[in-house]
């Protein structure tokens, strides 16, 4: 039999010194601590046409040290209730808007909007909802009834032709309906893609992002339909329900927040737009 020199060497080592080597290990974080709640109470002030957090009147900050401004009144007020919903400790993980505007804000990659718009349309090669079964069973009526509606609107709202593949192939899609969908999405700005890039990273679907976003399906559903497969091998095989009740209700919340930076975000660009043609219409004699 072959013992490798690590093995063999990890062997000599004394058992009580292992012991107190195993003891470190079992003490080391592979996460951040929660921090103390270190502020009383979270505000938001305007400058320069832009929107701020405050705690306690101290300007939030971006992990890489930028102050936190984002374009909307609705998306600040919205950050800042979810500051405030912190109670003894600061749990990050649980923040999902805050981390969005972060990543816009910082930008840690340096992409710009044809990036992020390449990397959603690259999704559509392993997209979730454009994977059926090979067989005519009974997950693939599941699919015809539930994925199938999805599809047929993506098609019919943005004019393109996508098939869901039945083999590993994969879908077949047009490079002419890509370049549709690539030019839609580039109609949005930097940051409201990096909230849509975000769904689609959660969804790994873009049909489903689209979807959503345009309110053809509800939050909820998108989700539902994005664990279709896993929800059915669990009617077989069961489910730990602590397991999956829990990843389901983190992949709600993350979509929540990411549909709900793409519409404040975009709110606020149509209003900014509005008020400007409207001290057009004034300034006209």
């Amino acid at each position: 039999m072959f013992i490798s020199r690590t093995a063999f060497e990890f062997n000599r080592i004394p058992k009580a010194q292992l012991l107190k080597l195993s003891k470190k290990l079992l003490n080391i974080r592979n996460y951040a601590a929660p921090r103390n709640r270190f502020y009383k109470k979270t505000g938001i002030l305007q400058n320069e046409g832009m929107f701020e957090v405050t705690l306690d009147q101290r300007k939030l900050k971006t992990p890489q040290g930028n102050v936190f401004r984002v374009p909307s009144e609705s998306l600040a007020r919205a950050i800042a209730v979810e500051w405030d919903s912190q109670r003894e400790k600061i749990d990050l993980s649980t923040m999902f808007l805050t981390g969005i505007c972060s990543t816009a804000i910082d930008n840690p990659g340096s992409v710009n909007k044809y990036q992020l718009v390449d990397h959603m349309i690259k999704f559509l090669d392993t997209d979730t909802v454009l994977f059926f079964s090979s067989e005519e069973d009974e997950l693939y009526s599941l699919q015809m009834k539930e994925w199938y509606p999805v599809i047929r609107w993506a098609c019919e709202r943005y004019k393109v032709d996508v098939k869901p593949a039945h083999d590993i192939s994969g879908p077949n899609i047009s490079h002419d309906s890509r370049e549709i969908l690539r030019r839609y999405l580039l109609s949005y700005d930097q940051w409201s893609l990096s909230g849509l890039s975000y769904a689609v990273d959660t969804l790994k679907s873009v049909i489903l992002t689209l979807a959503c976003a345009e309110r053809f399906l509800s939050i909820e559903k998108a989700v539902s339909l994005s664990r279709l497969e896993e929800e059915f091998q669990c009617k077989y095989w069961g489910r730990v329900e602590w397991a999956h009740d829990v990843d389901m209700h983190q992949t709600i919340a993350r979509l929540a927040a990411s549909m709900l930076f793409v519409q404040l975000s975009v709110a606020s660009k149509i209003l900014v737009k509005k008020m400007s043609s409207q001290a057009e219409e004034m300034l006209m004699p």
